[in-house]
């Protein structure tokens, strides 16, 4: 092989490898701020044929309906602990900050953050549905399943306020 054609192949060589290199590094970046949607029952339970559950320390969305009763705030702080229910299931979610003026209990609201242990999801955003025009798709499919069950039976069975799951 004369020495042109060498010098040709290395530089291919080169501009494939850092071809390569840059693309894994894109999609690696990506994967890591992408925020799944679950529902709590889908976080119980796992969500698709195979059943995953979120890993400690995943970021998340997670959708439902405030369980009445649940809210507990920090007297001290900003602090305020509250449960997610749906048709299967409530978790726990901690948020420090303010909430927006239409969270209360029994309505529906998206939390965004890092799941914990114990089933409890730390959020850095909560938002609180205020219409019913529009509504994701998978927020208004978990919505309707909410209707099907009703908190009563997460609140007599559910013993603390970071329980994941109530017990049927």
């Amino acid at each position: 092989m004369n020495p042109r054609r060498k010098s040709r192949l290395y530089l291919a060589i080169v501009v494939l490898l850092g071809l390569v290199v840059t693309i894994t590094l894109v999609l690696y970046a990506l994967r890591s701020n992408i925020d799944l949607f679950y529902t709590p029952t889908e976080i119980l339970q796992g969500k698709g044929e195979n059943h995953e559950k979120p890993e400690v320390g995943q970021r998340l969305r997670i959708g439902g309906m405030v369980m009445p009763g649940s809210v507990k705030r920090d007297q001290q702080s900003l602090k305020v602990s509250f449960k997610i229910y749906d048709a299967h299931g409530a978790i726990g979610v901690t948020y420090e900050g303010i909430l927006p003026d239409l969270f209360r209990e029994g309505q529906g609201v998206v939390a965004q953050g890092v799941m914990g242990e114990d089933n409890v999801v730390h959020a850095k955003e909560v938002l609180a549905k205020h219409d019913e025009k529009y509504t994701p798709p998978e927020v208004k499919e978990a919505m309707e399943q909410n209707h099907n069950r009703p908190a009563e039976s997460y609140q007599q069975n559910s013993g603390n306020a970071n329980a994941g799951s109530p017990q049927s």
